[in-house]
């Protein structure tokens, strides 16, 4: 017995048994704690999925109309179906988020005007960022050794998302904001069917309000690379960020040149980018203008001026035909200054055909007289223009009365005070309507093509020549000075090239007069495939 005991207490057999057994305990721990920690990570990826989805399809709405916030909500609610399997808690295992659909920065659908969500949204025009919020959920711990008294506690996950904007085959144009000081956003009712008198900064470093500019748009650098970009029909140039730019700087007076091709006008110069012929820089079917025609042939198609040469001319009565009165403010009684006005009849009678002119402040001398400066009212001398016309173009209204008769019931104009762009849009549809050749003072008044017809008319797949998208840019504020990267862009709008650019006697060769149709996300109707808006949500955090 003595020897059996002792035989067992050197026994050393199954001597790790305890040990195992003791920690039995601790590895079953470890195992229930790494496999609940999986399932709450699981869990976490889950909620985070569906959190960022979410925040792009809400980003997805976010347009800038009406209702787009509620609809941004919405979106985040209804256009999700994520699903959470790791949550144990006593709600279904769809993921959910709150409605919100109120334009501000609270609840679970927040939203912003800018990426560093400083600025609370207000409106559906400011709204630019959402943050979205899903609703918490819990994981209870399953083989934590105390089952189910442990939980992950209420999880949830936050992702900010933005609308992410690029504007495709556009020229290379931008303008600076005329009135930036005071309408940094450039308003468009403030602005359409209202002449603007654009003027270049050829070689100046530093860009002032109403100045025009031009981008990089990935086609090249230099004065070369733009003349194709601006004077070629088709593609003129890679897409832009709808938020951003980058200004091309240089001495551009030449660029005018092709512009001008879209009026059916070709200076020297222009073989590489248009072509031996011109006809990679076709003009616009309706190229009406205020110039006439001094002679004929390829060699007629430049701008000239003085006695020699032929080509386009300014007529020598050209409208108008008036000298503004500079007053005598100390004579007595005080004698006031003539003020900008429409033509009389007589003084009709005398005037050369005329394109469209510009608004009647801005017409009768280089810098114009009108109390915006730089932006026109939208009035022009409708009457003036439509009796200037050949006998064949329009009826030879007795006067204003038989004029607005005749276009408020005229079907494509229905309205008595049409802009430019609405008339050459009208002109455009009817082409008995546009300015027929005829003789004026020993040249001609054209408004077809002559040096390359027959034009381009527009359509669902050729650019309009004569709209152009360009960007609105607060030059001042973004410190624009020759190149300038990343300059953000306040808008993009359409306009409608007025008049060709030259050295009249009452303009500068140096200026672009234009008219504003709309805003280019609200226009492509009226740009026809001139401009590409693409607009792709995109997560931020």
């Amino acid at each position: 017995m003595k020897r059996s005991v002792r035989t067992l207490c050197r026994n050393a057999d199954g001597a790790v048994a305890p040990t195992i057994a003791l920690s039995l305990l601790a590895l079953v721990a470890f195992g229930g704690v790494a496999f609940d920690y999986a399932r709450m990570a699981s869990m976490d990826t889950e909620l985070q999925n569906a959190a960022d989805q979410a925040a792009l399809a809400a980003a997805s709405q976010l347009d800038g109309e009406t209702g787009a916030c509620s609809r941004a909500a919405a979106a985040a609610r209804d256009m999700i179906s994520n699903r959470t399997y790791m949550s144990n808690d006593p709600g279904s295992m769809a993921i959910t988020i709150a409605n919100e659909p109120a334009c501000d920065a609270l609840g679970n659908v927040r939203f912003y005007q800018n990426i560093t969500k400083t600025q609370a949204a207000t409106t559906p025009a400011n709204a630019k960022f959402v943050e979205v919020q899903v609703d918490p959920r819990t994981a209870f711990y399953a083989l934590t050794p105390v089952v189910a008294a442990f939980s992950s506690g209420p999880m949830t996950a936050i992702a900010f998302a933005g609308l992410g904007e690029a504007i495709c085959r556009v020229p290379p144009l931008m303008l600076c904001n005329l009135n930036e000081s005071a309408d940094p956003t450039f308003t468009m009712a403030n602005y359409i069917g209202k002449g603007i008198r654009l003027v270049a900064n050829d070689g100046g470093n530093t860009y002032a309000p109403g100045n025009f500019g031009f981008l990089d748009v990935g086609q090249g650098n230099g004065a070369a690379a733009l003349l194709a970009v601006l004077g070629r029909n088709g593609n003129p140039g890679d897409c832009s960020s709808g938020t951003s730019v980058t200004t091309e700087p240089g001495n551009m007076i030449s660029l005018r040149d092709a512009l001008n091709t879209r009026f059916d006008m070709y200076g020297n110069g222009l073989n590489q980018a248009c072509g031996s012929d011109g006809s990679l820089c076709p003009p616009s079917a309706n190229s009406r203008k205020d110039l006439l025609r001094d002679g004929t042939g390829n060699n007629a198609c430049g701008f000239v001026t003085g006695g020699g040469g032929k080509g386009w001319r300014e007529a020598s009565n050209v409208y108008p035909n008036v000298t503004l009165n500079p007053g005598n403010p100390s004579a007595t009684p005080p004698v006031p200054a003539e003020q900008p006005r429409a033509l009389t009849d007589a003084e009709i009678a005398t005037v050369a055909p005329m394109g469209y002119p510009r608004d009647i402040c801005h017409a009768f001398s280089v810098i114009g007289s009108c109390s915006g400066g730089r932006i026109g009212t939208g009035t022009w001398d409708r009457l003036a223009y439509f009796r200037s016309q050949s006998p064949t173009n329009y009826p030879n209204f007795a006067d204003v009365a038989a004029m607005n008769a005749f276009l408020l019931n005229t079907p494509g104009l229905g309205t008595t005070t049409p802009t430019r762009y609405q008339l050459y849009q009208y002109e455009m549809a009817n082409a008995a309507a546009r300015l027929q050749a005829f003789d004026h003072g020993g040249m001609r008044a054209h408004g077809s093509p002559v040096c390359l017809p027959p034009g381009v008319t527009p359509s669902a797949t050729q650019i309009d020549r004569r709209v152009m998208s360009v960007a609105v840019v607060n030059c001042a504020a973004e410190g624009v000075q020759g190149r300038t990267p990343n300059v953000d862009v306040a808008r993009w709008i359409d306009i409608f090239l007025v008049e060709p650019s030259v050295a009249r006697a009452r303009t500068k060769n140096s200026d672009i007069y234009i008219e504003v149709i709309g805003e280019t996300a609200n226009a492509t109707d009226q740009g026809a495939v001139q401009a590409v808006k693409k607009s792709v949500p995109y997560l931020i955090e």
